[in-house]
């Protein structure tokens, strides 16, 4: 049986994309976010709001098109986030 992301392990895939992946310096096209996180366009356009919203990622207007790269605070939260999910793996934890 096919084993599900959580909405968690979504946004840890979104800001390593932006963080690793980037296709130029201006960010990451939506489109590129979409096929990276393997989600559907009204799902990660939610929660690009609501990480823009948060100040996890930058919203960058790239000749007429939205862009988005992660922010400091965004790349705490990516680093706090797999500082956890390595401690949950090595209890066994599921996140």
């Amino acid at each position: 049986m096919a084993e599900y992301r959580t909405h968690m392990k979504i946004i840890g895939d979104i800001l390593a994309t932006t963080r690793d992946d980037l296709q130029d310096e201006d960010g990451a096209s939506v489109t590129y976010l979409i096929r990276k996180a393997n989600i559907s366009h009204s799902r990660i356009s939610a929660i690009l709001k609501t990480l823009v919203s948060q100040g996890l990622l930058e919203k960058v207007d790239s000749q007429g098109s939205n862009k988005y790269k992660i922010s400091q605070p965004g790349r705490e939260f990516l680093q706090a986030y797999y500082t956890f999910t390595n401690f949950a793996d090595n209890f066994g934890l599921s996140i």
